[in-house]
């Protein structure tokens, strides 16, 4: 991982909603992690967990409570000219949870593709525009003869598609696909996420991929961050995660995963877990620490030596 590049550099991110009333909701507290050039990183938890708020934080659809995202090397949340702002959302895409609510029912698939396009002065002609888009169906396993139809005549999966044909039509370098496949049928999950895998490779492209699914995201992604509520709790290598987990949430996380084999599916037995377990002092200071190469986890000092004396057994 040395050598690679930093895309992208959050650091200490906060997003706070109500902040400094009674009913404050810090659903991304203190966040700090680094996507590298050209690799998946997943980003796992339960249901309001702060996932999806970090996803759209980074890619400004909300403004930063507080922290930093550095895509590289620039502050994403700086003042920016409008200039600056357009180059920066053709870099930065992205795919979101529900195919049905993403796509305007009004637009015929061509112009809903092409919007970006048009934004950012892509096409040379209205001809060229249509190559293009006629080629970004066709990349996404659809084709040319869909570019007239409605979002309505589309099945989920196929929305989806679109979703993705729409975010690559800038030709961007990263992108962060907000659980893209949880909104639809299991047998096109998969489909969907191959489709992901294989333009990855053929574009170069770099994703932040957030799920609560997390076979799935063992299968797509080089790295995990495991987040929960608002904190990111651990951080590794998609095999080391599973392989190795220190954190007790993680733990948990990783046991209720069903086993495809009936009989060891009867003996799991699920790990449950209790914050309170940690039994952390007021003088305790709690921070996201290396505990091996790579692998980072929220701990104490306490915490951090027991998983060190673990990760050596």
């Amino acid at each position: 991982m040395a050598e690679q590049k930093k895309l992208l550099e959050i650091k200490g991110l906060k997003q706070y909603f109500n902040e400094g009333k009674a009913n404050e909701v810090k659903a991304v507290d203190n966040v700090s992690f680094d996507i590298f050039k050209g690799e998946v990183m997943g980003l796992v938890g339960e249901s309001g967990c702060g996932k999806s708020t970090t996803g759209r934080t980074i890619i400004r659809l909300y403004d930063a409570t507080g922290g930093e995202v550095l895509y590289d090397g620039v502050d994403v949340h700086g003042r920016k000219s409008k200039k600056q702002l357009k180059e920066f959302n053709r870099k930065m895409q992205m795919i979101f949870q529900d195919p049905y609510a993403s796509l305007n029912p009004r637009l015929k698939i061509a112009d809903v593709i092409a919007e970006g396009i048009d934004i950012h002065g892509l096409a040379k002609s209205k001809e060229d525009r249509m190559n293009q888009v006629y080629e970004l169906l066709e990349t996404v396993g659809l084709n040319r003869e869909h570019a007239n139809r409605y979002p309505h005549e589309f099945s989920g999966g196929q929305r989806q598609r679109i979703g993705i044909a729409r975010a690559l039509a800038v030709q961007p370098e990263f992108i962060i696909a907000d659980e893209p496949i949880s909104a639809l049928d299991v047998s096109i999950q998969a489909q969907v996420v191959n489709l992901m895998k294989k333009l990855q490779k053929e574009k170069e492209l770099t994703y932040l991929f957030i799920a609560h699914d997390l076979s799935m995201v063992k299968y797509i992604s080089d790295r995990i961050g495991v987040m929960y509520f608002g904190k990111m709790v651990e951080l590794a290598p998609a095999d080391e995660l599973y392989r190795n987990p220190f954190h007790p949430y993680t733990q948990s996380l990783l046991s209720a995963i069903p086993a495809p084999d009936p009989i060891a599916e009867r003996t799991r037995r699920r790990k449950s877990y209790d914050p309170a377990s940690h039994n952390y002092q007021d003088n305790e200071s709690v921070e996201f620490r290396e505990v091996t190469p790579g692998h980072f986890v929220l701990c104490s000092e306490r915490e951090f030596k027991q998983y060190q004396v673990q990760s050596k057994h």
